[in-house]
């Protein structure tokens, strides 16, 4: 089994949230997980002082760690706004360029599901910026549709990551779906709209999901990891993300991303 690992990036500054509720809500549920005893006093004033110092973001740190450890990772970055992702189209085309200039592959974090204009839209825009010909999609909150998968192969995407579930490879048209496996936030929350796991528990329930997707043969699992818990502020975030990459890596399985398992399905 080969192990495909991406990130989503949803969030870039604590500014952009300025507008709404989203800071309120994060303050609160940093506040409920520390009183139920799910984050250390240190995790709670940091990620007062990370939004202080407007840095919502882990994406070079990331990209460090992940060179460093030989997981050729993919960043998905919106170049449209909606349901909580808000960062400019200047920023997002600044962290494309910094994350293509490195050799890292990017892609787009969906935000048009159920229109098809607005769907190659955000393909063209991202290609226009990124000077990508090949490149996939994962839609934010994993929304789609009935027409979304259809739309997106339409629009030239090589890929998409969207569909959730314990699913093999399969394709739309000339569009490659690699389901998504395994996401961090529903390892850490377990249906709850805060931590509800400590790292551990997460973990083990991650490790019985590798388990499973073996013996279903899959044959490319992927794994899902926000950019914004790689830092001490989510601390059991983080340490879930190391843990779970020096899993599959005692287990012998190889890393690949999605392009080169595109190639190699390819020419099978």
């Amino acid at each position: 089994m080969k192990i495909i690992v991406s990130h989503d990036v949803d969030h870039i500054t604590a500014s952009e949230h300025l507008k709404g509720s989203f800071i309120p809500k994060f303050f609160a549920r940093r506040k409920i997980e520390f009183l139920l005893g799910k984050i250390s006093f240190k995790e709670f004033m940091l990620r007062l002082k990370y939004t202080m110092a407007n840095k919502w973001n882990n994406i070079s740190e990331l990209m460090d760690f992940n060179e460093k450890h030989d997981v050729p990772a993919t960043f998905f970055i919106g170049v449209n706004n909606g349901v909580g992702l808000d960062y400019s189209i200047d920023l997002a085309e600044k962290w494309i360029k910094k994350i293509v200039s490195r050799g890292v592959n990017c892609g787009v974090h969906g935000i048009a599901y159920n229109n098809a204009d607005d769907v190659k839209l955000e393909y063209d825009t991202f290609k226009s910026i990124s000077g990508l010909d090949d490149f996939g999609i994962r839609m934010h909150y994993l929304r789609n549709d009935e027409n979304t998968f259809s739309n997106l192969a339409k629009a030239g995407y090589l890929f998409d990551s969207t569909d959730y579930g314990i699913k093999k490879h399969y394709k739309i048209d000339s569009m490659h779906e690699f389901p998504l496996h395994i996401m961090e936030g529903y390892e850490m929350e377990a249906g709850k709209k805060w931590q509800s796991k400590t790292t551990e528990e997460a973990v083990a329930s991650t490790i019985i999901k590798i388990q499973e997707a073996e013996d279903a043969n899959i044959e490319y699992l992927t794994v899902l990891f926000h950019d914004r818990y790689f830092d001490d502020s989510f601390l059991s975030w983080k340490n879930w993300y190391i843990q779970i990459i020096a899993y599959c890596k005692s287990k012998g399985y190889e890393f690949i991303d999605y392009n080169t398992a595109v190639k190699n399905l390819n020419t099978k």
